[in-house]
């Protein structure tokens, strides 16, 4: 992702390209034990990950003529045993119908029982097909797919069979690839072990004699407040406490811990892979169709801020408020989040004045401004303050969560019936109606400036191609040349129905409170219904559906896939934390309860120790997967100690 929105990361060292060179009423000072177990998780990160790095590093150094591989990078030799010139080209198998591309030329062998030697750096990230042919005549010979490991050695031997006219491809492993994966499976199992020393702990201090035992040594209450703090008990009753979008309610209520923990797993994830990931791809975002981890966090916090929508303007008309005072405060906060999200995805403000004549307008939290902006006007239009007198004996309420607010739903059907339309209708100048591809090499080279089809063409129409991004993911597989903005104008459509699937569940969640059983299977009922959608919008398949699942686009198939994942996951959240109590939500509930500052405080202060620093190795994954660990945790860290010390940046 670049700048201010979720990590448009194209900037890889090397990818399939293959080359030739707030409980306010209870906060008080910080607890000493939750600071020490939140502290303890950024240190046995950065002691136990790092020496990891020493030992992945040392691989990647290749057999042949020693040259030095690179992260994502593997060796091949290709040997040619023919009387004619080999033409090696390659295509990625996450590429859709992409030409070729040309590798390198391998001449003839010298003369005869002698053989001619190249040697080629491919990459690893994805399998690869080789294509040999031979020249003047440029005729195929052969196709080889391949999955090739980082820091691998390989043997592409393409020779006649038995002296025939039969040529035979192929592939020797001569030197076996390094396991990229180890440091993933390390953090895993110290982030798994914390987890379970951290729970074992709270139920040795939950105990009774331990209460009364440590309650005698320590002679004082503080001793009380400790072992009843947030990490030790997670099934205390919370006072409300202010939600990030709108102002508390003056008249109590009682505030779901879950929707801050989903807000919080959506925030953590997001500032990790913006951070990098450790450079693997699947913490970055798709080329194009598809989905990596790294997009689905963007839609799960657009989903959650949609659900806080719901009930906080129920809370504060339930409080007296009048709808034109809240119109005003939303209408003010929807200009302060663009505003900020401008400075943050144009950083050389800190380098003197910005220049408007290549000023990127769109990005991430000016696609939450307008999605927030839209959404909320529309409960403000349809909001009831008071549910508890509308009758559920009618044969239609079953479907009351819908029917009373039956024109928001119009106007959200009426957005989706434009995006369609201008998406599969809209002429585009050079591209076939309706054109969803990634432009470049894709569909075969035909359609190279066709990028994003319709979304791609208003964007550069409206803000001009200076004013968007400029790198967009497509460039990494598709070898795109255009700019194209992935929170542009068109995809800004379909945010808004995200959020309104949030506050559908919001509003699922004020028509049918306590009531946890029809909550869990409305929600379930919910991921069911878009499940189903997405998988007829898709045929079940990654580029052969009527509208695929793209983040760039942020097609109508990807915001009801992402809308399935986030009520599933929504529910377990909010069965485990609000129903069950069997966790209290930490960490995650502490940056979910800090959001803007958390999203805000991570892209200014990226390049910033203890943020950033020095790598020994930049081309180990194990060292950037430390520290982008480490940076995230210290995330969650600042958030604890800012949520303990009553601290909340709230616009």
């Amino acid at each position: 992702m670049a700048k201010g929105k979720l990590k448009e990361t194209t900037k890889n060292t090397t990818s399939d390209v293959a080359v030739t060179q707030k409980s306010q009423s209870e906060m008080s000072k910080p607890g000493k034990v939750e600071m020490f177990y939140l502290a303890t998780i950024v240190l046995v990160i950065a002691v136990c990950v790092v020496p990891l790095t020493a030992e992945m590093s040392t691989s990647g150094f290749s057999y042949h003529k020693h040259r030095v591989l690179k992260m994502d990078e593997a060796l091949l030799r290709v040997n040619n045993e023919l009387d004619s010139d080999l033409v090696v080209s390659w295509v990625s198998e996450r590429c859709y119908q992409c030409l070729y591309q040309p590798l390198g030329v391998v001449l003839s062998k010298p003369g005869p029982g002698q053989l001619s030697s190249e040697d080629f750096i491919v990459g690893t990230q994805h399998g690869l097909t080789l294509q040999l042919n031979s020249t003047p005549d440029n005729l195929e010979l052969c196709t080889v797919p391949f999955h090739f490991g980082e820091h691998g050695n390989y043997s592409l031997w393409v020779k006649n069979l038995n002296d025939s006219s039969v040529v035979s491809c192929s592939i020797v492993t001569d030197a076996d690839p390094v396991n990229s994966y180890i440091p993933i499976l390390v953090a895993f199992l110290i982030f798994a072990g914390l987890a379970l020393v951290f729970a074992i702990g709270r139920t040795i201090l939950g105990l009774d004699v331990v209460k009364g035992l440590l309650f005698r040594i320590g002679g004082t209450m503080e001793t009380e407040r400790l072992i009843n703090s947030e990490l030790g008990s997670p099934g205390r009753t919370v006072a409300p406490v202010t939600d990030n979008i709108l102002p508390p309610s003056p008249s109590p209520s009682k505030r779901l811990r879950s929707l801050d923990t989903f807000r919080g797993i959506s925030l953590v994830i997001m500032v990790f892979v913006n951070y990098g990931g450790g450079r693997y791809w699947f913490f970055r975002h798709e080329s194009w169709n598809g989905l990596t981890v790294a997009d689905l966090v963007f839609p799960w916090f657009v989903f959650i801020m949609g659900t806080s929508i719901a009930l906080s303007v129920n809370s504060m008309l339930r409080a007296g408020a009048t709808r034109s005072s809240l119109l005003r405060k939303v209408v003010w906060r929807s200009l302060q989040l663009f505003i900020i999200g401008v400075f943050i995805i144009n950083p050389n403000y800190c380098q003197g004045p910005l220049s408007w004549n290549n000023l990127r307008i769109p990005g991430v939290l000016q696609r939450l401004a307008w999605s927030y902006l839209v959404v909320a006007c529309l409960d403000l239009l349809v909001a009831r303050a008071h549910l508890d007198i509308i009758t559920t004996d009618a044969w239609w309420s079953p479907c009351l969560d819908i029917l009373l607010y039956w024109p928001a739903w119009l106007c959200v059907l009426l957005l989706e019936t434009i995006w369609l339309c201008l998406t599969f209708v809209l002429p585009v100048p050079d591209c076939p109606n309706g054109y969803l591809g990634p432009g470049g090499i894709g569909d075969m080279g035909l359609y190279a400036n066709c990028t994003g089809g319709a979304a791609g063409f208003i964007d550069r129409w409206l803000l001009g191609e200076n004013h968007i991004y400029q790198t967009p993911s497509s460039r990494v597989i598709y070898a795109t040349g255009m700019p194209y903005d992935p929170e542009g104008v068109l995809g800004s459509i379909n945010s808004v129905f995200m959020a309104f699937l949030g506050l559908q569940a919001g509003k699922i969640i004020l028509h049918y409170r306590d009531l946890h059983t029809s909550i869990v299977s409305r929600f379930l009922i919910w991921g069911l219904i878009l499940g189903a959608i997405s998988a007829v919008l898709t045929k079940c398949s990654t580029d052969q559906g009527f509208i695929p699942v793209n983040k760039n686009l942020w097609s109508l198939s990807y915001v009801t896939t992402l809308a399935c994942f986030a009520f599933v996951l929504l529910v377990l959240v909010y069965y485990t934390v609000d129903v069950k109590k069997w966790w209290s939500g930490a960490p995650f509930y502490y940056p979910g309860m800090n959001s803007i500052l958390v999203y805000v405080g991570h892209e200014v202060f990226e390049e910033y120790f203890p943020f950033r620093w020095h790598m020994a190795n930049s081309q180990s994954h194990a060292e950037h997967l430390t520290q982008n660990l480490v940076a995230t945790s210290c995330w969650v860290f600042i958030s604890y100690v800012l949520y303990r010390k009553k601290i909340f940046w709230k616009i």
